[in-house]
C-alpha cells in the first residue's frame, strides 16, 4: 500500500474537534479528540477512539466516567489548550474555566454542548488508541453552534501509522504557527 495515499485518504475522512474529561479522586484528564462518533440511539452510545498512554484514558477507565465537550468552529485556542498535558489550579482546567458535572466529572463552561458519560466497554487490543464504549448519562446543550470540524481546523491528524503498526510512539504534535495553512497533530 502506498503510505501516502493512505494518509491522504484517511484524512478525508470527517471528524469534529472535541475535548474529552474525566478525573478520579485525585487526577484530572483533558484532551482533545477528533475521532468521535454515535454508536446507538438506545441506548444511546458513543464511541471515542483515545490514545492509550493518555492521562484521560487512565482516568476515564479508572473512574468509568467521562465528558465529551462539543467546540464551536470559532474556539480552535481552547482546542489548542488541551494538546498540553492536563493542568488544573484556581477552578480552571488548561486555564478554561471548569465546573463539577451531575456526575462529578470536569465540564468546561466555555464549551457550547456536552455530554457526560459512563464508560461501557473498551477495547485496547488493537491499536495504538482504544476504542472508549460511552452511554450517554446527560447532556446539556447551551448554545445552538458550528461545531469545529478537522477540516476547517489549521490541524490535520489521522492516516499515519509507521511500521509496527501496533507499537507504542512518544508523543509529538505541531501546533499552529503564523503564515502556515495546514499543521500535523500525527501522534496526540
Amino acid at each position: 500500500m502506498d503510505v501516502k495515499s493512505r494518509r491522504d485518504v484517511l484524512r478525508m475522512f470527517t471528524n469534529g474537534v472535541y475535548v474529552v474529561t474525566s478525573r478520579t479522586a485525585d487526577r484530572y484528564g483533558g484532551a482533545t479528540v477528533t475521532w468521535v462518533s454515535q454508536a446507538s440511539f438506545r441506548p444511546p452510545l458513543i464511541m471515542a477512539a483515545i490514545r492509550k498512554d493518555s492521562n484521560v484514558f487512565s482516568c476515564l477507565s479508572e473512574s468509568g466516567l467521562a465528558a465529551i465537550h462539543v467546540l464551536a468552529s470559532t474556539q480552535q485556542d481552547l482546542a489548542q489548550r488541551f494538546f498540553t498535558p492536563t493542568r488544573v489550579s484556581d477552578g480552571q482546567m488548561n486555564a478554561e474555566p471548569l465546573r463539577e458535572g451531575k456526575t462529578s466529572v470536569p465540564i468546561l463552561q466555555n464549551a457550547p454542548a456536552y455530554v457526560e458519560c459512563r464508560v461501557r466497554r473498551i477495547m485496547d487490543d488493537l491499536g495504538d488508541h482504544v476504542i472508549v464504549i460511552l452511554e450517554v448519562l446527560e447532556a446539556e446543550c447551551r448554545q445552538q453552534t458550528q461545531p469545529m470540524t478537522i477540516a476547517e481546523s489549521p490541524w490535520q491528524y489521522g492516516g499515519y501509522c509507521p511500521m509496527p503498526r501496533l507499537k507504542s510512539r512518544p508523543i509529538r504534535a505541531t501546533l499552529p504557527v503564523q503564515n502556515e495553512a495546514k499543521h500535523h497533530l500525527t501522534d496526540l
